[in-house]
């Protein structure tokens, strides 16, 4: 998880510029790619810090100024639900044991 966040960290850093719209679609399809991989069962709370930390990476890289009006907060309700929330897509192991095992 700390190698994903620190390719996604540079990446944040060189999109600065871009639009928020491209940055948006950007991080939707990077968080979404690494919950389709890591998204099993009782995992959530790895996936939950994944998806603090990128939103607050990219918090703190939108306010390099000290005049800035963002807050936390502020940057939550505006940009913070458009992230992929936390979802579970595999199964439990038990049930993937158990359809290709049965007894």
């Amino acid at each position: 998880m700390a190698a994903k966040l620190k390719q996604i960290r540079q990446k944040l850093r060189e999109r600065l510029r871009e639009k928020t719209k491209g940055t948006i679609e950007w991080l939707q399809s990077v968080v979404r790619g690494y919950f389709q991989y890591h998204a099993v069962p009782r995992n959530e709370d790895r996936l939950k810090a994944f998806r603090h930390e990128v939103l607050h990476m990219w918090w703190q890289l939108r306010r390099r100024s000290q005049r800035t009006r963002w807050t936390w907060e502020r940057f939550q309700e505006k940009l913070g639900h458009q992230i992929p929330e936390v979802e579970i897509l595999h199964p439990y192991p038990e049930v993937r044991f158990a359809s290709k095992h049965p007894r």
